[in-house]
This record gives C-alpha cells, structure tokens and sequence, in this order.
C-alpha cells in the first residue's frame, strides 16, 4: 500500500530540527572564515608594521598602550579564530563558543570603532580617496567584528 508524506513535507526532506543544526553550523562556519579573513587581513597589516615599521597602505598608525592597534586586532581575530575552530574539533559546547564569540567580537567593536571615530576627520576632509581601500583599514576591522557579533548573537538564539 501507497503511503503519501506527511502535510507538506516529503520523504526526502530534512525534519525542522535537522534543518536548524544545518543553518546553525552554517552561521559557525561563516563565522570562522570571517574570522580568518579577518585573522589575514590583521596579520598583513601587523606583518608591515613589524617588519617594516611602516604603516600598510599608507595610513596612520594608531597606538594602544604603546603597541600599533592592528596588533591587538591580529590578537582578537586569532582567538575568533581558535574559538570557531575548537568548535568545530568538539573541544567546546556551541553555547560556549557563541558566548565567548559575543564577548570577543563586542570588545573589537569598541576598540576598532574608537580608532574607526579618530578616522572620521580625515576621511571627511579628502573623501574616499583618503585612504588607499576607501575607509580606513580599522573602519573595515569594524565591519567585521560587527558581523561576527550579529551572526554569533543569530546563532545563539536557535
């Protein structure tokens, strides 16, 4: 005897649940390739500084506590990264990872976004052209630890 599927969903569908793990380890993995790219783009900026002593991109080069900020950049991207990672190897609970993600993430909004606000000057004085990528190298940091604490914050809710 024939048996049809159950209302609207057919025998080869995922179940509601199966189908939130998936867009759940979807967000984690894009959260770890914006943590890389981030982790990339910081380590090319603190690479320049340290082997150059020279800003990249010809902008100037912010300090915190007598350090250039794109190494504290590379420092927050490198932990995302370890985070996502040992996610991914089972060496922490999802709720962990997103959590400390949240908390990561949130402190890089503050900073990149300190640094982002001293640029603002300069880039309303010359427009885009100021600076070689249109914004300022930290402006970009800040766009990315925004995504990361929107996408994070997203997963956790699931």
């Amino acid at each position: 005897m024939l048996q049809l599927p159950k209302a609207g969903r057919t025998r080869f569908q995922a179940s509601p649940a199966k189908e939130r793990m998936q867009s759940s380890n979807a967000r984690i993995t894009l959260l770890f390739a914006l943590s890389v790219a981030g982790l990339l783009f910081s380590g090319y900026l603190s690479a320049v500084k340290f082997f150059s002593e020279v800003c990249a991109l010809n902008e100037q080069c912010p300090y915190f506590l007598g350090y250039p900020a794109c190494y504290f950049g590379f420092a927050m991207y490198l932990t995302m990264t370890i985070l996502t990672a040992q996610f991914f190897l089972g060496g922490l609970t999802r709720s962990v990872a997103l959590n400390a993600l949240k908390v990561v993430s949130g402190a890089g909004i503050i900073f990149a976004g300190y640094f982002t606000l001293q640029e603002l000057p300069r880039l309303f004085a010359g427009g885009l052209s100021a600076y070689v990528l249109g914004l300022p190298t930290c402006a970009y940091g800040l766009l990315v630890y925004i995504a990361i604490f929107c996408i994070a914050f997203a997963a956790h809710r699931e």
